[in-house]
């Protein structure tokens, strides 16, 4: 039976769109008339997702006021830090209000379409994880991955020119995986994923489309273009 739960990670601090939004939390920055955390919901909810755990940190108290316990057909619970933890402290922190036997991963900041059954079919009987990836122009802004047989193999630092295929940000982890996860702040990329990814264990989804990263202020700008045409 598929996963029916998803964590969001939205407690970033938004600095680079701070010239742009400066009065709300990245992920609740107005696209095309409403939060983009919207917009990702609306997603997850047309992908059978009925529960979502929102990983919060700065201003969480404006994105729990705007969204309540429901959004459509789903549950919202919110996974709320204190003190800043790191992607991989955010998404262990959250971890803990799972009910189920593994969980789907997404960035508040950041909007990519892709079949989340196809994604958990494809780590279902290796133990591994999934990885939904982005193909654009330029990899330059977000680092390169290697790909070989479907494996995610390696991470490149920012700085490499020229498309190819980037990490954005959208997982499937296990119950296996939930359960080792460290505590405390770290980092998910350079804790959990730059190993797995040497071990093999890393699978990549390739089947994508639409992706785009709001926390550039030209691809926030641009944003309001793309979701203008979903309303």
């Amino acid at each position: 039976m598929r996963s029916d739960e998803a964590i969001v990670l939205a407690g970033g601090f938004g600095t680079r769109l701070r010239s742009l939004v400066s009065d709300v939390p990245k992920p609740m920055a107005p696209v095309a008339g409403r939060p983009f955390l919207e917009w990702i919901l609306l997603r997850l909810e047309r992908e059978g997702i009925h529960r979502v755990v929102l990983a919060t940190g700065y201003m969480s108290g404006k994105i729990e006021q705007a969204l309540g316990g429901r959004f459509g057909s789903m549950e919202l619970v919110y996974s709320v830090e204190d003190t800043p933890l790191g992607t991989g402290g955010a998404i262990a922190h959250a971890a803990r209000h799972v009910k189920g036997r593994g969980v789907h991963v997404v960035n508040g900041d950041t909007f990519l379409e892709y079949s989340l059954t196809e994604m958990e079919t494809l780590v279902q009987g290796d133990g591994g994880l999934g990885m939904a990836l982005a193909k654009v122009e330029d990899v330059h802004r977000y680092g390169a991955i290697s790909l070989e047989e479907g494996r995610v193999r390696s991470f490149h630092e920012k700085g490499d020119r020229g498309p190819g295929w980037i990490n954005a940000g959208c997982y499937y982890l296990p119950e296996s995986l939930l359960g080792s996860l460290p505590s405390g702040s770290f980092s998910f990329e350079a804790q959990v994923l730059a190993p797995a990814a040497a071990a093999g264990d890393v699978l990549g989804l390739t089947r994508t489309k639409g992706f785009i990263d709001i926390g550039v202020p030209e691809d926030y700008v641009r944003s309001q273009t793309i979701f203008g045409s979903k309303s």
